[in-house]
Parts: structure tokens; C-alpha cells; sequence
């Protein structure tokens, strides 16, 4: 590892008191780039919320294998289901459930150790983060949030050896810990719907009640375009296609180019009720791959050379995020996901001329996701959902986001990616730790999810328990 002392002898090695002296400094929050760009929940709220103290932590983790899912030149086997226990004063406990995706997040700890080393890196900040709970009081899980969030990414920056470690990464440690805050606060307060949990301050953002949500596939770099086809011939209309090949930056533009021509050639004249055009939508996803704005050109002329380039609904994440280059003259839409790592950084690509975000409550946690949303209705600027190949229970937190989201240009319908089907070995079984398996809601019917009246009754019973997990804390629990 990197020794960077100085960079780190302010911040690393607070402990749980000093961590709840500070909670709540705006100013050290300023200096850490984190300004919370949002008023308390309580001064929203017309009674006032519960005090809510926890008095016990826990955390644990299942291994799930992956079909192996290639993106940013490498690929994934594995994923890290973890959990975090949260129990408060007054005996109620909630566990909160998140997926890691090392390789998404930061490719350089991904790629600097084994797979399990690095999961062990973010799993460590979870951990770090319940601890720092212990003996907390609150009574807003945003403002949790906003006081974790530079915590634990000062303690990554130490652990990884990485002092400019990206704050997604962060963010994704923290979803197990962010989900747990957010149900025991339902829990503590009466809420019994995701709908009474969402903060005035976000409401509009999250405004939207669509009847139906697309379920869109991922097709990883390579992937065999028949199996593409048979993806819309099962109904599926909007599928996220990965590109930035491997190779170098010629190679990857070739490869790139000859996979677009092969879906545009498969698909390019099917058609669907769900667009303006009713046409088939592209959604392709460089993952950060592309060097130079001159090589996405180069795609876009391709497209526009083989008559596809009307059907690109969204390119996301083309460059990495030191790329400053303006893409609002590109004529396509173009979403940021990763380098969107807070609602600071969105509102910036929203300068750079990105116009979608490509939100992800199941990666960057409920409370990032409620406020990137939020600021970009503000600008104007449509979200949608994306995946981190997640499990089922996160599948429906997302969906819950989704399903809220104003509609997406040229589309009438809320949109999210959902991939978990294709690259968990073990799906169908995880299925069965939903709290409401046979959920109208669950499974996608000709290429979209039922968001009927019993989804927003149940909120898609993400406010539910699962048996499952709560055995993996006996006799704890």
C-alpha cells in the first residue's frame, strides 16, 4: 500500500465519539465537498420525528458466483451480498442489504487485488460504518448519511492505499447501512409505505406513478447477438448494451463498431408500442472505456452511416471522469452513472452537457439517489435506474425508484436496468428470499414489470422482512 500519512493523520482514526460530536457539522461537510444541498427532514415534517438511538451493530455477508460479466476490459465472478444489522434502544432491529460491485465502483481496487481481497476492502467499510453508529441518536436518515459518508471514505482511502479513492465506492459500501437507516425509521415512525418516507424536499423528483416499468437486460462486451434477439423476441424492448471492448483505444473502436452494426442488423426494424417512433431504443454503456471524444465521433458516425443513430436513446459513461470534454453537442443523449458519484458531481456533467443520469439507489444508496433525483428535475434533466447486477430484494428497492421517476424522453413508461436473471448462478433460489415472492411485480411480463396498485400498496415489499436474511443473525435476532 501507498503510505500517505499526511494525507490522511486529520481524519483517519476518529473514533465513535468524535464521530458523534461531528455529526451533523455542515462545515467540515463543506470541506469535504459533501455540502448537503437539502434542508432537515424535520422541518418538513408537520409532527415530529422519533429519536431513534442504536444500541447494537452487526454485519455479514454471503458469496454469490456470477456467470462471468465482462465490463471496463475485465470481469466479474462473484458478488458479495452484505448485511447490516442495525438494532435501537427500543428492541427493534432492521437489516439493510447491499450488493458490492468492486470492479463498477473502483476498477483500480479491483484490479490492484484477488476478487475476495477486494470485496474484503469494502466489506471492511461497512463494517467501519455500522461501528461508527453504535450509541448514535437520529431522527433523519439523511443527515446519517451526509456524516458517514466522509467518514468512511477517508477509512477507504487508508485501507485501499488509493488517496483519490472514487467516493462511489464509498457510497457502495454504504447501501446495506443507508437501507437499514431508512426502514427503521419507517419502522420508528408508522410509515408503512416507501411513498411516506420520501422527504418533502425530494417529493418532486420522485412524483411520477408509472403503471409499468421497463425491465431491461445487459448484454456484457462480446455478447452473442443472437442472444440479443432472442432477448427482444421474448419482448423485451430496451436493452443496455455494454461497449468500450478490450484493447487499445483502435481496437475497442472497431469492435465497438462491428457489435453495433451486428444488433442494428438483428433488431433494427422491430418495433414497439413503448416508443415515440416505435422504434427499438439503443442503450449502450462504455463504462469510462473511451480516451478521447474524437473516438465516440467516430462511433456516432458509424451509426449514423448504417442508419442506427435515431435509435440510440442513451450513451452512457463514455469517458472517465478527469474527461472533461462537452458532450452536449454530440446529438445523442448522454447519461452519467459512475462519475456521478454525489449530487455535486451530477450537477456538474449536467454543465458538461450530460443529459440523463443514470441513478442507482441499489449502488449509491436511497439517500444519494433521492437527491441526485431530485436536482436533476430541477435542471430539467431525465434519470432512469441502473443496475450493479444485484439480488431480488435490491431489485425491487430500485424498482421502487423507477416506477417514481418522470418518464424518460421518447419512452412512456419508467425505466430500469435489471440483470441480475442473466449472471446469478443461483437466481431462482434467491428469488425465494423475497419477503413476497409471488409479488404481481416480481417477474417481467413481455419486457416490463406490473407497477399495479398492489406494487405501491406493498411498496413492493421491500418494507417487509425477509426470513432469509434475518436467519443469518440467530441467535442474535
Amino acid at each position: 500500500m501507498k503510505n500517505n500519512k499526511s494525507e490522511h493523520k486529520v481524519r483517519i482514526g476518529l473514533d465513535r465519539r468524535t464521530f458523534i460530536k461531528k455529526a451533523g457539522a455542515l462545515a467540515t461537510m463543506g470541506s469535504m465537498g459533501f455540502s448537503p444541498v437539502y434542508s432537515s427532514i424535520t422541518t418538513h415534517k408537520k409532527t415530529p420525528m422519533k429519536r431513534i438511538t442504536i444500541d447494537h451493530v452487526d454485519t455479514n455477508f454471503e458469496r454469490e458466483p456470477l456467470i462471468p460479466y465482462r465490463f471496463k476490459g475485465s470481469a466479474i465472478t462473484e458478488a458479495w451480498q452484505v448485511l447490516a444489522y442495525l438494532r435501537t434502544s427500543s428492541g427493534n432491529h432492521r437489516i439493510g442489504i447491499g450488493t458490492q460491485g468492486t470492479l463498477w465502483s473502483d476498477q483500480r481496487v479491483f484490479a490492484a487485488h484477488s476478487s475476495n481481497g477486494g470485496n474484503a476492502l469494502m466489506y471492511a467499510m461497512t463494517e467501519r460504518a455500522v461501528q461508527l453508529l453504535k450509541g448514535h441518536t437520529f431522527d433523519d436518515p439523511v443527515k446519517v448519511l451526509e456524516d458517514l459518508l466522509p467518514e468512511v471514505w477517508e477509512y477507504g482511502k487508508k485501507i485501499t492505499g488509493i488517496s483519490d479513492l472514487k467516493k462511489t465506492f464509498a457510497l457502495n459500501a454504504l447501501v446495506p447501512v443507508d437501507n437499514a437507516i431508512w426502514l427503521l425509521y419507517a419502522d420508528e415512525n408508522g410509515m408503512g409505505k416507501f411513498d411516506e418516507m420520501i422527504p418533502e424536499v425530494f417529493s418532486q423528483g420522485l412524483s411520477a406513478k408509472h403503471d409499468k416499468v421497463a425491465s431491461i437486460p445487459s448484454f456484457s462486451v462480446g455478447a452473442n447477438i443472437e442472444d440479443i434477439k432472442a432477448a427482444a423476441d421474448r419482448g423485451h424492448f430496451i436493452m443496455k448494451l455494454k461497449t468500450g471492448s478490450a484493447g487499445t483505444q483502435e481496437e475497442m473502436l472497431q469492435k465497438d463498431m462491428a457489435f453495433l452494426e451486428g444488433v442494428h442488423k438483428a433488431i433494427g426494424h422491430y418495433e414497439t408500442p413503448y416508443t415515440e417512433n416505435g422504434k427499438i431504443p439503443y442503450y449502450f454503456d462504455a463504462n469510462e472505456r473511451y480516451e478521447k471524444k474524437e473516438a465516440l465521433e467516430r462511433f456516432l458516425d458509424h451509426a449514423k452511416k448504417i442508419g442506427a443513430f435515431d435509435q440510440i436513446a442513451v450513451i452512457e459513461e463514455p469517458f472517465g471522469e478527469g474527461n472533461h470534454a462537452f458532450v452536449g453537442d454530440l446529438g445523442v443523449r448522454v447519461a452519467a452513472d459512475e462519475s456521478a458519484h454525489t449530487v455535486e458531481e451530477a450537477l456538474m456533467r449536467i454543465e458538461q452537457g450530460y443529459s440523463a443520469i443514470a441513478v442507482k439507489a441499489i449502488a449509491k444508496t436511497l439517500t444519494m439517489t433521492m437527491k441526485i433525483a431530485q436536482a436533476a428535475y430541477e435542471k430539467e434533466v431525465p434519470c432512469f435506474c441502473a443496475d450493479l447486477t444485484v439480488n431480488p430484494i435490491l431489485v425491487d428497492w430500485n424498482k421502487n425508484v423507477a416506477a417514481r421517476l418522470p418518464a424518460f424522453p421518447g419512452l412512456n413508461l419508467g425505466l430500469q436496468e435489471t440483470n441480475g436473471h442473466q449472471y446469478y448462478k443461483n437466481w431462482e433460489r434467491m428469488l425465494s428470499y423475497l419477503p413476497m415472492p409471488d409479488g404481481s411485480w416480481v417477474k417481467t411480463k413481455d419486457g416490463v414489470y406490473p407497477t399495479d396498485g398492489s406494487f405501491y400498496e406493498h411498496s413492493g415489499g421491500i418494507l417487509l422482512r425477509s426470513a432469509h436474511y434475518e436467519q443469518v443473525f440467530n441467535p442474535v435476532v
